[in-house]
């Protein structure tokens, strides 16, 4: 697909443009308002490829939770089944959508290799994520930052409290959870792990705050939050951080999304998520 077609879905994605302003910009590209209808469904998440790991797989069981300090947060829990040990815990935080089929099943993928797993629905104080994408972006634009990083910090506590957890809590985030998990390293002296997925990055006089191990992942092709890495870079060295960063060249942003046919990258999200275990069980052993 067009290049400039990708560029322009990361843009309206990300609320830079309205709807129509997309639908017509779209069309000038594809050459016509049909060859624009044809794109769409390339462009937008199907959720039908969105159960690598089943609701009832065997080796783990699932519920929704309440999580305390916030009313009406509620997150998706995923907990290994067959062992009665404590278990490191895992917050994974969902793109600017909120807590959809796809990042469900992430939450169930990281329980089933060993972790008490908890996808927050940052939504769900104003309702819950709805099943409409686009009424998910809307949704975002009443979420301010400050609230965002409320909600991950009493997630954080409930998975360092949680009676089948072992205390350790690390946290993986993707698009705009990425930054979410970066602000949370920041803010947060409690998280022990940090993995961000294409994540806008802290501010460089900020990141001395950061007391977790960081595992960043970027995509090659991701003009706009690639800007932010040099100088994030700098301060995790200046402040001595532990920390691997990791650009997959070709590779466009969101490309661990196996539900968007336009930016999924296997070669890059099967890395990526080798990479994400293994910094995982390393730092939260």
């Amino acid at each position: 697909m067009d290049q400039r077609i990708i560029d322009l879905y990361d843009l309206y994605t990300h609320g830079e443009m309205s709807r129509r302003s997309f639908i017509d910009k779209l069309a000038a590209l594809a050459g016509s308002t049909a060859a624009a209808s044809a794109l769409l469904p390339l462009l937008t998440n199907n959720y039908a490829q969105a159960q690598t790991v089943p609701e009832n797989d065997p080796r783990i069981e699932t519920m929704t939770v309440d999580v305390p300090g916030v009313q009406n947060l509620k997150g998706y829990l995923a907990r290994p089944k067959a062992s009665g040990d404590r278990a490191p815990a895992v917050l994974v935080v969902h793109e600017n959508r909120g807590l959809n089929p796809h990042i469900r099943d992430v939450t169930r993928r990281v329980a089933t290799e060993g972790f008490l797993a908890l996808g927050l629905d940052f939504l769900s104080p104003l309702g819950g994520t709805p099943d409409d994408d686009d009424k998910g972006r809307e949704m975002f634009g009443q979420l301010k930052q400050p609230e965002a990083l409320a909600y991950a910090k009493a997630a954080v506590a409930y998975l360092k409290g949680h009676p089948n957890g072992t205390g350790k809590v690390g946290a993986v985030g993707f698009c705009w959870g990425g930054g979410v998990v970066n602000s949370l390293a920041v803010n947060e002296p409690n998280l022990a792990v940090g993995v961000a997925y294409y994540g806008g990055q802290p501010k460089p006089e900020d990141v001395p705050k950061i007391q977790a191990a960081m595992l960043l992942h970027y995509a090659g092709l991701d003009e706009r939050v690639n800007a932010g890495i040099p100088a994030y870079e700098a301060a995790l060295k200046a402040a001595g951080k532990t920390y691997e960063l990791h650009v997959y060249e070709g590779a466009n942003h969101a490309f661990n999304n196996e539900t968007n046919a336009a930016r999924y990258h296997k070669e890059a999200a099967d890395l990526s998520w080798r990479r994400t275990l293994s910094f995982l069980k390393k730092h939260l052993a």
